[in-house]
Formats: C-alpha cells, sequence, structure tokens
C-alpha cells in the first residue's frame, strides 16, 4: 500500500441497492470532488451535486471531510449516489482515469491507524464490530471500538512511567542530596497494578466465548439423534439424517444466535470403534472437539448401545434423546428431549442461554478477547512479579518495569504492530 496515493472503493452493499456510498480518501480528493462535482461542499456538511466529469453520471449528496478530521485522518471524501450497478462503474472509472485507485480490503481502516486515528485495539474491535452476529458481539466490539480497553491501557500505561520514573531517579540521581529511598507505598502501587492486569487476564476467556461463541459439542453414540438435534436447534434441515449408523463422519459446525448469545453447535460423528478409516478419523476428530468445548451435551438414546461419556474439563449435560418412544428416568439424564414432539426443546435452549449468562456474566461487556490479549497481559503480570522480586536490585527492578509497559505498548500497536496488520486488515472488506 503507498500511503501517498488517493484510493477509491464502493463502502456500502452489494449492487444493485437503493443507495450506493463511494468512499474517496487521499490529497487528490479535493481536487477529484472538484473534478466531479464542481464545487466543494463545505466540509462535514452534505450537499445535492451532479456528478460526472464530462457528462453527468449520477446526482447525489456528496460530503467533505477536510484532514486532519476524517476517519483516516487523511482529505477524505463520500458521494451517496443511486445504487445502479453501471452508474456505480461509472463514477469508479472516473475517478481512476482521474488519478484515484481502487482500495485494497481494509486500506481505509489502515490508513486511520497510520494516522494514529485509531490504535490497534480499536482497529480490532471495528473489524469485531463489522462482523458482529449477535446482540453481544455488538456490544463487546462497540465498546473495544470506542476506546473502552485502550483508555484503561493508557492509564496502565501511565501508571508505568511514574514507577519507573521513581526507581529509574534512584539509577540516575543516586548520588544527588534530594533523591531518597523508594516510596514507602512503591511496592503496593506495583502490586496493586499486578491486580488489575491479573482481573483483565482472568476475563480473556470471557470474552473470547463473547466474541467467537459458546462451543457446545454434540456428543454420544451413533444413531444418538445429533444431527436431528442440530437441526431443530438451528431451525433447518442442515445436517443428514438417516437411519444409517455413522452418517456423520467429519465435525460440522452451526452458529445460532440464542438471547443475543453466538452459540456454535458442533455436529460430531458418533462415538464407537470401527473398522472404517473415514469414520476412525472422525471418531479422533470428535474426541478432539469435545476437549475444546466449552459445554458438551451427552446424547443417549433408547435405541442404541451406550457409550462411556469421555473425559474432557468441560461441563457436560445429558440429554435423553428421542424420547418420543420411551419415558426415560430423569434421574440420570439432565434433559428428555425429541425433535419429533419438540418435546425438552424450549428447556435445552433455556438450559443454554443460562449457562452461557453464567459463563460471560453480565452487565458491562468484557474489553478483551482475542490470544494477543492474554499474551501481553500475561507478560505484564510476569514482569510485574519480577520487578517485585528484585527491589533490591534497581537494575533489574527497572528492567521488568520496562518490559510491562512494552507488553501494553505492543499490545495498542505503539510497537512491534506490523506482524498483525497484514492478517487483520485482510479480514476486512474493500471500502473499510
Amino acid at each position: 500500500m503507498l500511503i501517498d496515493d488517493t484510493i477509491v472503493a464502493l463502502s456500502s452493499g452489494a449492487l444493485p441497492s437503493g443507495v450506493a456510498v463511494i468512499r474517496l480518501s487521499g490529497p487528490l480528493t479535493r481536487f477529484l470532488v472538484e473534478q466531479l462535482c464542481g464545487e466543494v461542499p463545505t466540509p462535514r456538511q452534505m450537499a445535492l451535486r451532479s456528478i460526472g466529469a464530462r457528462t453527468i453520471l449520477d446526482r447525489g449528496l456528496v460530503v467533505f471531510f477536510q484532514a486532519p478530521h476524517s476517519f483516516t485522518g487523511e482529505d477524505c471524501a463520500e458521494l451517496q449516489v443511486h445504487g445502479s450497478p453501471a452508474g456505480v462503474r461509472a463514477i469508479l472509472r472516473t475517478l481512476t482515469e482521474l488519478g484515484a485507485r481502487l482500495a485494497e480490503a481494509g486500506e481505509f481502516t489502515q490508513r486511520a491507524f497510520e494516522n494514529g486515528k485509531l490504535d490497534l485495539v480499536a482497529v480490532e474491535g471495528l473489524g469485531d464490530l463489522l462482523s458482529a452476529e449477535t446482540e453481544s458481539q455488538r456490544r463487546q466490539a462497540l465498546a473495544r471500538f470506542e476506546g473502552g480497553l485502550s483508555d484503561k491501557i493508557e492509564r496502565w500505561l501511565d501508571q508505568l512511567l511514574d514507577l519507573r520514573a521513581e526507581i529509574e531517579a534512584q539509577l540516575d540521581f543516586s548520588d544527588e542530596g534530594d533523591v531518597g529511598a523508594l516510596p514507602d507505598d512503591f511496592a503496593e502501587k506495583v502490586r496493586a497494578l499486578q491486580m488489575e492486569l491479573m482481573s483483565s487476564l482472568d476475563n480473556v476467556e470471557r470474552g473470547r466465548v463473547v466474541r467467537e461463541g459458546l462451543r457446545v459439542a454434540l456428543a454420544g453414540p451413533p444413531n444418538a439423534g445429533k444431527s436431528s438435534l442440530l437441526n431443530a436447534l438451528a431451525n433447518s434441515d442442515i445436517a443428514i439424517v438417516t437411519q444409517e449408523a455413522g452418517t456423520t463422519r467429519d465435525v460440522r459446525e452451526v452458529a445460532i444466535d440464542i438471547d443475543g448469545q453466538l452459540v456454535v453447535l458442533l455436529d460430531l460423528a458418533g462415538l464407537r470403534s470401527s473398522d472404517s478409516l473415514a469414520e476412525t478419523e472422525g471418531v479422533r476428530r470428535a474426541h478432539a472437539e469435545i476437549l475444546r468445548a466449552d459445554l458438551v451435551l451427552w446424547l443417549v438414546a433408547p435405541d442404541c448401545p451406550p457409550e462411556a461419556i469421555p473425559e474432557t474439563d468441560a461441563p457436560i449435560l445429558r440429554l435423553a434423546t428421542k424420547s418420543d418412544l420411551v419415558v426415560h428416568d430423569r434421574r440420570e439424564e439432565d434433559i428428555s428431549v425429541s425433535v419429533i414432539s419438540s418435546i425438552g426443546l424450549v428447556e435445552l435452549r433455556e438450559r443454554l442461554s443460562k449457562f452461557a449468562q453464567t459463563l460471560v456474566g453480565v452487565g458491562e461487556p468484557v474489553l478483551v478477547s482475542r490470544e494477543r490479549d492474554r499474551l501481553a497481559l500475561r507478560q505484564g503480570c510476569e514482569a510485574l512479579t519480577g520487578t517485585l522480586d528484585s527491589l533490591n536490585s534497581p537494575e533489574l527492578a527497572a528492567e521488568s518495569l520496562r518490559i510491562c509497559s512494552q507488553a501494553l505498548e505492543r499490545l495498542v500497536g505503539k510497537i512491534d504492530s506490523e506482524r498483525v496488520l497484514d492478517r487483520l486488515f485482510s479480514s476486512f472488506c474493500i471500502g473499510k
């Protein structure tokens, strides 16, 4: 990407549509608006203009954002025109002929990052907001994009700056008469900061469940009704259902929304020994997914031989399936269900919703949710432990504080951000 280029892209949805938004950013923006629309509107005020360089291509609303007061920090403009495929193509073609180039995926957001309008945490929040499918995901992503986590990190960095100033004064001016020992509450301040980082670290898993979804494994012997239950919960014939045992050979993931929480249902191969290489591989993958799951629904059916429940750290909810065939003893199974008569399906959804709420908590959305968050916070906590262990050696304590600062700076993208940028921005859509 060349930061001196002027880029253009369709930033709205697929065509045809009622309205199409064409976005521009870069040093030629004002010139391009003049060539295409005549007079440039007053910054940040929409104006109705005829759009076209040699001939009128359309009429629409034009808004100009003067640097640095724009999303990217550069001169920007947006053209709101009719969502005609031919009309949009003609406008984009004219703009590229006048000197703009088509933007790459995520390039507008990358320019906002490069120009200091967004830090890396906010960029990730924006990406999550664009892909949010549930209310909990929307709230979490918006809070991160709006700077909730960035503000907290900046406060931590300010505290670290004060602590580093105290201890580095001992190193640089130890021979000065007005520089005494470390304050009596120095260690207490380090511990208090460490407790804040540890509290956020403990919340990463909760945030991960909101962002990626609650992983619920449907497990049990063949023909226990896993695929049928998946179809019933998803309200769709997604999985193939037959009387033949071992129909499911691979892991099928289906995402559903339960009371605003994303739940990822995993339809797994039936667990049994088999001479079939394909089925054996399916069983191996099923065991792996059970170990990764946040919750396991263990299905048993009256017409299936019993199987031992695999070892897992995840909670297990036992389901007695095919309850239309026989009345189950609820002393052993938690819920009796039938996809034929819909017995127990409402209760099951309520149990899944309650489990998700217990896992992710209530109140303000969790701001930390990525493995990058986990690694940075863990490194920061370990560095502060090193500080407390080496208070009698100011050089080592100062180095530990510096490592903690670097971990948090890396999280917001102040240093070493290049390693995550390409992968991050490539997940954005064109025009964002």
